[in-house]
């Protein structure tokens, strides 16, 4: 299976990893491996790539793309909130970059019986990993209203969450996408410019897949994996994600966390990277006309110190 994908804020990406032959890089969410590609394509002849991603379609597809490149890459049907265990026991030299792309890729969006999309009928699946147990349809089909409402409004910052949530309750079961989506739209306004199932779809697939939490652990991995003066390059496409990214680099990026008013440094914290993109690099409108699924899309930046605390 072959599908054709054009990778979000690619040229910016090979930019911000700058890859070089002899390097090593990892992509932590490997997808159709269009990114991968770029990466393998600036590292040659002699650098290298490991690929990370749970999705066994995602891999095979991959898998076929990178072909060309013979033995220089890698692919690990994992998390990528195990990437440092995955490192480690693959004994490779720390890497020179690391790529998180966060999120559903086109290709889950675009396969309809993944049930990622609302504009699709299929079934209300949405597991990035098929191995886990959860579904989509599983919590909307069990879970109280007061749970349903808690993850409407905490994953999908859903101003309606109440009145969404009591709505799939008067109308369980539900189990295709389309469906919901028809009981979403049958309870909300169509007057703003976003699909109204749109923040209940997304809140439901990072309920589904732990996405937040998966991010929350990966990144202090990423940083302490990475070798120094090697980058993290980070793509996010809701505020949700971004938070925690902005979060991180800028709170791993200071010497001292103590309170501004604190008259000495208590909490030892020291610097571990330089954030290279105070603000987050967003797709040029040419990008966004070609593929407007990358309108949301911030990258940020971080580069690791040489040592803690003295920047490079």
């Amino acid at each position: 299976m072959t599908l054709a994908h054009e990778p979000v804020l690619y040229q910016q990406i090979i930019t911000a990893l700058h890859p070089r032959s002899g390097g090593l890089y990892v992509d932590g969410t490997l997808g159709a491996g269009g990114h991968a590609r770029g990466i393998l394509e600036a590292c040659a002849p002699a650098g290298s790539l490991i690929g990370l991603d749970v999705d066994p379609q995602a891999l095979a597809i991959a898998r076929e793309t990178l072909a060309p490149y013979g033995n220089r890459f890698r692919l690990i049907q994992a998390s990528y909130t195990k990437l440092g265990q995955i490192l480690h026991e693959i004994t490779s030299p720390p890497p020179d970059g690391i790529l998180l792309d966060l999120g559903a890729s086109s290709m889950q969006f675009d396969t309809p019986e993944r049930g990622f999309s609302f504009r699709d009928d299929g079934p209300l699946d949405m597991r990035f990993d098929p191995s886990i147990a959860r579904t989509a349809s599983d919590i909307v089909n069990t879970f109280p209203e007061k749970d349903l409402v808690d993850i409407l409004y905490r994953f999908g910052e859903e101003r309606n969450a109440r009145r969404i949530a009591r709505a799939i309750i008067r109308n369980r079961p539900v189990y295709r996408t389309r469906q919901l989506a028809s009981v979403i739209e049958s309870v909300s306004s169509r007057h703003e410019a976003q699909h109204p199932a749109a923040r209940t779809f997304q809140a439901l697939r990072i309920a589904v897949n732990d996405e937040l939490e998966a991010i929350t652990r990966v990144l202090p991995q990423a940083v302490d994996a990475i070798q120094a003066g090697g980058r993290l390059a980070v793509i996010s496409f809701h505020s949700l994600e971004d938070r925690i990214v902005k979060e991180f680099i800028r709170r791993e990026s200071r010497d001292c966390l103590c309170p501004p008013r604190q008259p000495a440094c208590t909490c030892g914290h020291q610097a571990t990277v330089a954030d290279l993109s105070r603000r987050p690099i967003t797709p040029a409108p040419e990008e966004i006309q070609r593929n407007p699924r990358a309108r949301s899309a911030k990258l940020r930046i971080a580069e690791k110190l040489v040592q803690p605390g003295t920047m490079i």
